[in-house]
């Protein structure tokens, strides 16, 4: 079954939304609410109910109860809806014998999150990504409701099997076009690939954003660069993974990765079809995990990033690189709140690395700042070259390849610079000027 793909060009639709639950732990709260609101908003269509249902039998054929399905029914009628959300995963059967007896189109969680993902992505990496994801969605919803059009009986006598179903057809074209997605996207993840090393042979660190979606990623990333990324307060405002320089005042310049946010009940394909994207932060250096403080979900949705995370760590088999937590939101939050939060930032602090920042208002920068170089010093060595006048080439060579972080001057004009190094920095230093390295470089105090 083939996922009805949404007019746009025509008026904003009408969308009537159902939240379905069974246990009371699963019931949605506030937040749930809210965000999947949100995510009409998003698709720009014009909310017309939205209401949590508890299902205490669920049905295999419509999944909603004869009560529920006729209340439903009422208010698609009553309000004009020309699509209900079912804010819940749909088997393809639930889907098509809904739309029956509605006369609506009917989406569930995860065709509304590629809806949306379909709007947002701009770049032609974005667009094959969501293409991949869409027929691998729509593979699943592939039903044998097609058996009638069997093509003519193959073989002879009683040997003759049924010929190729519509159903199998319908697969095979799939199949030849995911398998072309796959090849195309192996090509992005190659060039990005070598982008990548490319910015590892100059020794551009990569710091990654990732986050819940709408936690403020491109608004915080636009005030650690001064870029103009679309920040808007809505799910999934940013899709197509964005790069720009960060200058640290000690480090120097890196690179700075915006990523696609995280939703709860992300399915499994969609990370899949993201994971050339994604890719970037399982590479970085360093990971920002963006955290929305004002939402009473806050600990639900750092659970979800994690998850997600460890599950993209476990498909690229890496191990996920350091993280620091950026509080953000801080300005949104009430004062005795922001107390309890100062209170659980002081005592968590041996454990975990965060620092209350907003956006918005630029609370908390240049502490956040001061964090990320402090991280990604920790595999830095610090050294001491002792040089004089004879030594230009030598003195140049450091400037251009390692952090000078400071540069003194003894009674007899001998210079003596402090500087940081990686590793890779050290090899070098130690092919280019051997002799230098043995007699002129100690370790700094």
């Amino acid at each position: 079954m083939t996922q009805k793909p949404i007019d746009l060009e025509q008026p904003p639709e009408t969308a009537g939304i159902i939240i379905p639950w069974t246990q009371v732990g699963d019931r949605p709260g506030d937040e749930r609410l809210e965000e999947t609101a949100g995510l009409v908003e998003a698709l720009g269509c014009e909310l017309a109910f939205l209401r949590a249902e508890q299902v205490r039998k669920p049905t295999p054929g419509y999944l909603l109860s004869g009560g529920l399905l006729d209340r439903l029914i009422g208010d698609v009628q009553a309000f004009d809806c020309s699509m209900v959300i079912v804010d819940a995963a749909l088997t393809p059967i639930q889907q098509r014998n809904l739309e029956n007896k509605l006369g609506v189109k009917v989406i569930d969680r995860t065709g509304l999150i590629l809806e949306i993902f379909g709007l947002r992505a701009r770049t032609k990496e974005g667009r094959l990504q969501v293409e991949l994801a869409r027929l691998l969605y729509e593979r699943s919803r592939l039903v044998r409701t097609w058996t009638h059009l069997e093509r003519q009986r193959g073989g002879r006598g009683f040997l003759g099997g049924p010929g190729e179903t519509q159903l199998e057809a319908d697969k095979r074209m799939i199949d030849r076009a995911v398998g072309r997605l796959r090849r195309d996207l192996d090509d992005v993840k190659r060039t990005r690939r070598v982008q990548r090393e490319g910015r590892k042979r100059r020794d551009s660190r990569i710091i990654a954003l990732v986050g819940y979606t709408n936690a403020g990623k491109s608004t915080l990333f636009n005030r650690l660069t001064g870029a103009d990324v679309m920040a808007k307060d809505m799910p999934f405002a940013t899709l197509d993974t964005t790069i720009r320089k960060l200058e640290l005042p000690v480090l120097g310049e890196v690179s700075l990765v915006d990523t696609v946010g995280f939703i709860s009940d992300l399915p499994t394909h969609l990370v899949d079809s993201f994971r050339a994207t994604l890719e970037e932060a399982l590479e970085a250096d360093l990971l920002i995990h963006v955290r929305d403080r004002s939402s009473e979900a806050d600990e639900d949705q750092k659970r979800d990033v994690l998850t997600i995370l460890n599950q993209l760590a476990d498909l690229e088999r890496v191990d996920l690189p350091p993280m620091i937590e950026a509080w953000n939101k801080i300005d949104l939050v009430p004062p005795y709140v922001r107390e309890g939060l100062d209170a659980e930032l002081a005592r968590t602090k041996d454990r975990t690395l965060a620092v209350a920042v907003s956006g918005v208002t630029g609370e908390g920068i240049d502490e956040l700042v001061e964090i990320i170089e402090q991280t990604l010093d920790r595999d830095r060595a610090r050294l001491q070259a002792h040089l004089t006048s004879k030594d230009g080439a030598f003195r140049a060579w450091l400037y251009e390849n390692t952090q000078v972080e400071n540069e003194t001057y003894s009674e007899t004009g001998e210079a003596c610079l402090t500087i940081s190094l990686t590793r890779d920095e050290f090899g070098r230093l130690a092919a280019r000027f051997p002799d230098e390295l043995s007699t002129q470089i100690e370790k700094a105090d």
